[in-house]
Parts: C-alpha cells; sequence; structure tokens
C-alpha cells in the first residue's frame, strides 16, 4: 500500500478522519441530568489526564442537538462500554429512544447510571477547553467503578473486540 500524504483542510476530510480512524479506541457513553431529561451520549474522545489530582477529558461535537446540555453540566458519568453493549449505542445514535424505557439508576449527583459498563467514571466538570469544531471537557472524577471485562472498541469506522498478540 502506498502512503497518501495530504494537508488537513476542507478538501481532505475524509482522509483526515480516515487517518483518525486509524487510532483504536474505547467506547464510551457519556450521561447527565438535564432539563429535557436524561440524556447520553455516545464518545470515543475518551482520554486519562492526570491521576493526582484524578483527571479525564471527552470532546462532544459542538454540532451536535444535545452540545449546550452537555456545556452545562456540572456532573456528569463516563461509561466504558462492554463488547455486550452494542446495542446500546443505538438507542442513543441521533433519533434513538435515549433512556426511553432502559433500566438506570441515579448517582448522588442526579446523574444517570448504566448498571453494564466495564467501568465508570463519576465526573464533575473541571475545565473546559476550546477545540475546533469540538469543546474539550476536563472531568475532576469524584467517583469511579471497575466492573471488568471486555472493552467494546471502534476502529476504522467499525465496532469490535481487542484481540492479544500471543
Amino acid at each position: 500500500m502506498h502512503p497518501t500524504e495530504f494537508v488537513p483542510g476542507p478538501d481532505t476530510s475524509r482522509a483526515f478522519r480516515n487517518a483518525l480512524g486509524c487510532f483504536a479506541t474505547g467506547v464510551t457513553l457519556v450521561t447527565i441530568d438535564s432539563a429535557d431529561g436524561p440524556m447520553g451520549f455516545a464518545a470515543n474522545s475518551f482520554a486519562a489526564v492526570s491521576l493526582d489530582p484524578a483527571l479525564v477529558l471527552w470532546s462532544p461535537a459542538k454540532s451536535s442537538g444535545r452540545f449546550a446540555h452537555y456545556r452545562a453540566a456540572t456532573h456528569y458519568a463516563i461509561h466504558v462500554l462492554p463488547l455486550s453493549a452494542r446495542d446500546v449505542l443505538d438507542r442513543f445514535a441521533r433519533g434513538g429512544k435515549g433512556f426511553v424505557d432502559l433500566p438506570h439508576s441515579r448517582n448522588a449527583d442526579s446523574v444517570p447510571l448504566l448498571d453494564h459498563a466495564i467501568a465508570r467514571f463519576d465526573c464533575r466538570q473541571h475545565a473546559t477547553h476550546d477545540g475546533g469544531d469540538h469543546l474539550i471537557i476536563v472531568g475532576q472524577v469524584l467517583r469511579a467503578v471497575l466492573h471488568g471485562g471486555e472493552a467494546l472498541i471502534f476502529n476504522q469506522g467499525q465496532y469490535g473486540k481487542f484481540s492479544p498478540l500471543h
């Protein structure tokens, strides 16, 4: 395969997305309570920032119809989804059912929580930074829950699982 070199811009946005897609990520669902009820936002932009203090980040797209709710949320939960939760993502896609008929609980900050995450980070918004067409939201982790299990992975436009080298 011959490499393709390009300068990121409007005419090469698909090539740029394809290059970014080569970096495999886990899949998270970020949940908040809002004036419109509980909401979920699928995000693969999750990353650790600091161990002390415990900080994580994620980056919602400014073009999302739910963006204003997430920008304003002071508390949220980031759920690392297991391989078995692929169908949950469809519920939170544009036009999906969201939390309708989906069992969930709430934490002390009224943030909706899903039971089937392999890890969860309950956060308070610590800082926000402009990130072009996204907002970088840094959260201070107030509580973390670890269940363990096989993570849902996103790579090159597809969902799948991790296969270790032997």
